[in-house]
């Protein structure tokens, strides 16, 4: 029971990091959601603080094992990067925002153990599109200038940013277009993998 109502709360909370941004909802918004007191919000997280702090490494978490399945489920750098992109195009066909991307608009207000957590999310995906674009330039099935790390970190930037813009202009379909801009400058070729 009591796994079972931490989750819950994680689950609400996320949401509506995901919709309002952290500073936008209040303990009162997740009970309600939750249908649980206050009191018991605080028995599971004592802060706001704390909350934040679960809800990101949750999010890492599940994150990392989805980098991890591209990368059991195809070899294509290509394909890896097709799939990356579409895990940010899932999150937005459901009117949501990377949790962390949202978070990140909040930085300057959140606790450090929560900015460093999301410092530590976009690092990990950085690290792992750099490393699967390096393996593409190897293999010859990715071209591109400059270092890895440089294309990586642009990877990450445009992906949220094109989230951001599709998402505040409703225009969600603008999304998989850049991001099929934002595929092409490293590999360019016809049939790309369809959106799922």
């Amino acid at each position: 029971m009591a796994a079972g109502t931490a989750e819950k709360i994680l689950n609400v909370a996320e949401r509506l990091v995901q919709l309002r941004g952290f500073n936008a909802f209040s303990y009162q918004d997740v009970s309600k959601a939750v249908g649980i007191r206050k009191a018991s919000l605080h028995y599971h997280f004592a802060t706001k603080a704390d909350l934040g702090v679960a809800l990101i490494g949750r999010y890492r978490g599940n994150f990392l094992d989805a980098l991890k399945e591209i990368e059991e489920r195809t070899a294509d750098p290509a394909v890896r990067l097709e799939r990356y992109a579409n895990l940010y195009g899932a999150v937005l066909r459901k009117k949501r925002m990377c949790m962390c991307g949202m978070l990140a608009t909040d930085a300057a207000t959140l606790p450090k153990a929560m900015r460093d957590s999301v410092a530590g999310f976009f690092t990990e995906n950085a690290a792992w599109l750099s490393r699967i674009l390096e393996d593409g330039r190897k293999r010859k099935a990715l071209a591109f200038d400059g270092t890895s790390a440089a294309m990586a970190s642009f990877f990450v930037s445009s992906l949220e940013g094109a989230m951001l813009v599709a998402h505040g202009s409703g225009r969600y379909g603008a999304f998989d277009d850049a991001a099929d801009r934002l595929l092409a400058t490293v590999a360019p070729r016809p049939g790309r993998v369809t959106r799922s």
